[in-house]
């Protein structure tokens, strides 16, 4: 096997085991590609079917509606909860006091 020379001229053999490598990374790199690309078209498709669209800024459009849908749900929830607390407090202001020993007897 010849060697390289001093002038970094490489030898045929690492030549060939330098294509090598890189003919290996080049499939790789496919596999990974073609992964990636069926990845993306099953996730379009579900995309598509659960909210009628696959377009990026569409979706991004329902996020935001989505969001603002749940905190309007959650500030309700809130403010039913308060008022149920309150509507308690005044009944045991109201009714609270008659009992000896906090109703326990």
């Amino acid at each position: 096997m010849a060697t390289a020379d001093n002038d970094g001229a490489q030898t045929i053999e690492e030549l060939q085991a330098r294509y090598q490598k890189l003919q290996q990374e080049k499939i790789r790199a496919e596999a990974n590609r073609e992964n990636a690309e069926k990845q993306l078209s099953e996730l379009k498709e579900e995309a598509r079917e659960t909210y009628g669209t696959d377009d990026i800024e569409e979706l991004r459009k329902k996020l935001k509606e989505m969001r603002a849908e749940n905190e309007k749900k959650r500030a309700d929830y809130q403010a039913h909860l308060e008022k149920i607390e309150s509507d308690l407090s005044e009944v045991e202001a109201k009714f609270g006091g008659d009992e000896p020993d906090g109703g326990e007897g």
